[in-house]
């Protein structure tokens, strides 16, 4: 009976280790979606940036005009208030960040 369980228990391993978790990390891993904003204020000082936004659906916000970190304190130096972008933000240390953003056309 032992070795029974004990072949039972091994070839269950290989049908375990064959699940192909790559369609769950592929969804985690993708970058949130660009939303339109406008450039209100550049705070260099406290390294924000105030943005009237469109929908942020990647941290569940709706439209309105509010302050960001930002992932890289070099683009403050690179936008200005009336600049058209498209950006995306995440939620880090619970604080919302721009952590990524285009020139719109």
């Amino acid at each position: 009976m032992r070795l029974i369980l004990s072949l039972l228990v091994a070839l269950s391993f290989p049908v375990y280790a064959q699940h192909d978790h790559s369609a769950h990390m592929a969804a985690a891993a993708k970058p949130a979606a660009l939303t339109d904003g406008l450039v209100k204020k550049i705070d260099k000082a406290d390294g924000e940036i105030v943005i009237q936004h469109g929908p942020l659906d990647s941290i569940g916000l709706p439209p309105m005009t509010m302050a960001f970190g930002v992932a890289d304190k070099g683009w403050l130096n690179k936008l200005k208030a009336g600049d058209k972008i498209r950006f995306a933000a995440e939620m880090k240390g619970g604080n919302a960040i721009v952590s990524r953003y285009e020139m719109a056309k």
